[in-house]
C-alpha cells in the first residue's frame, strides 16, 4: 500500500463524489481511500471561493509513500502514591488533571462552580431574570469560560504539535465533531462544548480521579517552599504538587497567592467594547453574497495601529453568535461572545479592543494588586450606569463623533441595552485608539462602522501574570505550579490545555 499527499480545490458545498474525481484525476488511479488531513476556506475573491483540502490518499497503484504520521502523545504510565490537587476545571486544568491520572496519580480537582448542567440552569435564570449566582456564570463553572464560547480550537502557540493532536482526540471521544481534527479554523460551539465537558468528567472520573464541585480554594498550606495541602470551604486536602488553573477572572485567588508570597508582574493586555453587526452584513462585506451553500457564517479579524500607536483588533469573533453578560463577580458588568455550532444566528459580534499596558492606564509604575484593583472599580463603573445587568450601548458611527446615540440597532444581548456615552466611560486613549480602529476596519471590511458597540470588553487576557518557569512551575518553589490564562502565558482553549498537558507530562517523568 502505498501513500501520497495531495490538494485539491472543491465547490463549498462539494460532496464527496467530487472529491473522488479530483484525487482520480490528479493521481490517474481508481481504487483508493482518503482522508482529509486539512480543510480551508479560501475566499480570496468572491467569485471563486472554495475550500482547500490537503488530503493521503492510500492505494495499492501508488508506489512508497510521502506522508509522514505525526508524533503522538506518550503517557508513560506507572503506580504512584503522590496526591495532585488541581484548582479549576477549565481546559488548563482538566487536562493537566487528566493526563495525571492517566499517568498513575492520585488526582484531585476542586472547581469553585457546579457541573455544567446547574451552571447553564444558573446562565438562563440570569439571562432571563437578572438573577446573578456568584458560583456559576459564564466564568466560573465547570469547563471554565470556555465553555460558554465560540468553542475556537486554534492557536498560535509554536511546538504544541503533539499535545494539540492529544487534546482534539480526546474532544473527539468527548463528542466533538470530527472535522475539529482537521479544519484550519476549528470550533465547536457552546451547545457541543456542555456536552463535551461532561463527558470528560465523566472519563476522569472512570480512570479514578476525583472532581469536587462548589469547591473554593480559601489558603494554601506552605512548609517552607513547598505546598503541603489547601484549604477550602468543603475541608482541607493534603498534595504532593498543587496545581493552579483558575483562569483569568479569578481575581480574589489572585489576591490570595500575592498574599501568600507568590510572585507577579504586570503585561499587556487589552480592553474595549463589544461590537455587533447583522451576520448577513458580515457575510455580505466578506463574500460578496448573504449566504454561501456549504459554508455557515462568515468571519474577520482585523487589526491596525491607532494614531498614538496603539494596537487595536478583533477579539474572539463569534459568527451568527451573540454578545453575554460574563461577569465574574456580583455588581460588575462585563461582556463577552457565544456561538452554537451551526452559528446560525441573526447577529456576529467581535470584541473592538485596544492593546494597553496597566503602567498606560494608572499613570505610574503600578502593582499588580492595583491593576486588579483599578479594573474591579471599571467594571464596577459600568454596573452603576443602570444598576443592572442592562448595558450601555453606542452606535459606532456615533461613537466616531462622539456622541451618544438616539437611536440603538436591535441586539442579540438579553438583559437590555441604554443608550450612554460609551466612548466617555473608558479611558481616553482607549477610546480614541478605538475610534481609529473602528475607522480603518471600515475600510477593510464595508460596513464595519454601521455595528453597534456594547459594553465594557475587559477579559481578552489577564493584567498580570505570575513568575514561573516554561512548564509553569512558580519561582521559588518545589511543587507549586500555575497553568492556563490565569498564569498569563496562555490564551484561549487549546492554548491553555496544552499549557495544563506540558506541565503534567513533566510531573510524569
Amino acid at each position: 500500500m502505498g501513500y501520497k499527499t495531495i490538494q485539491i480545490k472543491v465547490p463549498t458545498d462539494y460532496s464527496q463524489e467530487q472529491v473522488r474525481n479530483a484525487i482520480g484525476k490528479q493521481l490517474g488511479v481508481k481504487d483508493f481511500s482518503f482522508q482529509i488531513e486539512k480543510k480551508s476556506l479560501d475566499a480570496r475573491k468572491n467569485n471563486n471561493i472554495h475550500w482547500l483540502l490537503a488530503l493521503v490518499v492510500s492505494s495499492e497503484k501508488i508506489g512508497g509513500s510521502d506522508f509522514v504520521a505525526p508524533e503522538p502523545l506518550v503517557i508513560p504510565f506507572k503506580k504512584r502514591t503522590e496526591k495532585v490537587v488541581v484548582v479549576g476545571s477549565g481546559p488548563a486544568g482538566f487536562f493537566a488533571a487528566h493526563v495525571l491520572q492517566l499517568s498513575g496519580f492520585k488526582v484531585t480537582i476542586i472547581e469553585r462552580g457546579s457541573e455544567v448542567e446547574q451552571r447553564s440552569r444558573a446562565i438562563g435564570l440570569l439571562e432571563s431574570k437578572g438573577e446573578f449566582s456568584g458560583l456559576n456564570n459564564y466564568a466560573f463553572g465547570e469547563g471554565g469560560a470556555g465553555t460558554f464560547s465560540d468553542g475556537k480550537l486554534t492557536s498560535r502557540s509554536k511546538h504544541i504539535s503533539r499535545e494539540r493532536n492529544f487534546i482534539l482526540s480526546e474532544y473527539v471521544k468527548a463528542g466533538a465533531p470530527a472535522e475539529i481534527v482537521y479544519m484550519t479554523h476549528p470550533h465547536v460551539g457552546t451547545d457541543n462544548l456542555k456536552i463535551i465537558v461532561a463527558h470528560l468528567r465523566q472519563q476522569f472520573l472512570d480512570n479514578g480521579g476525583t472532581f469536587l464541585f462548589e469547591t473554593q480554594l480559601k489558603d494554601i498550606v506552605f512548609k517552607g517552599n513547598r505546598a503541603k495541602g489547601v484549604v477550602s470551604n468543603n475541608g482541607d486536602m493534603e498534595a504532593d504538587h498543587l496545581i493552579l488553573a483558575t483562569g483569568h477572572s479569578a481575581y480574589d485567588t489572585y489576591r490570595l497567592l500575592i498574599e501568600k508570597g507568590i510572585q507577579f508582574g504586570t503585561k499587556n493586555f487589552a480592553i474595549g467594547h463589544r461590537i455587533e453587526h447583522p451576520q448577513s452584513l458580515i457575510n455580505q462585506a466578506q463574500w460578496g453574497r448573504e449566504t454561501l451553500p456549504g459554508v455557515k457564517a462568515a468571519e474577520y479579524r482585523l487589526s491596525t495601529k491607532s494614531k498614538s500607536g496603539l494596537g487595536v483588533y478583533s477579539f474572539c469573533m463569534c459568527p451568527g453568535g451573540k454578545v453575554v453578560p460574563a461577569a465574574a463577580y456580583k455588581e460588575k458588568s462585563v461582556v463577552n461572545g457565544m456561538s452554537n455550532y451551526l452559528r446560525n444566528g441573526q447577529f456576529a459580534n467581535a470584541g473592538c479592543v485596544a492593546g494597553v499596558h496597566p503602567d498606560m492606564l494608572l499613570g505610574h509604575k503600578c502593582s499588580p494588586r492595583e491593576i486588579l484593583d483599578y479594573m474591579d472599580e471599571l467594571e464596577g463603573s459600568f454596573f452603576t450606569i443602570s444598576n443592572s445587568y442592562m448595558i450601555p450601548a453606542n452606535m459606532a458611527a456615533d461613537y466616531i463623533k462622539k456622541s451618544e446615540s438616539k437611536l440603538l440597532s436591535n441586539s442579540s444581548y438579553p438583559l437590555g441595552l441604554q443608550s450612554a456615552p460609551l466612548f466617555n466611560l473608558i479611558p481616553k486613549m482607549v477610546s480614541e485608539a478605538i475610534t481609529d480602529g473602528i475607522k480603518d476596519f471600515s475600510r477593510k471590511l464595508h460596513g464595519f462602522d454601521r455595528g453597534l458597540l456594547m459594553g465594557l470588553e475587559s477579559k481578552t487576557s489577564s493584567p498580570i501574570q505570575v513568575s514561573r518557569d516554561r512548564v509553569g512551575k512558580c519561582t521559588d518553589f518545589e511543587n507549586l505550579y500555575f497553568v492556563g490564562e490565569g498564569s498569563g502565558f496562555a490564551g484561549g482553549i487549546i492554548s491553555s490545555a496544552a499549557d495544563g498537558v506540558k506541565c503534567a507530562m513533566t510531573l510524569t517523568c
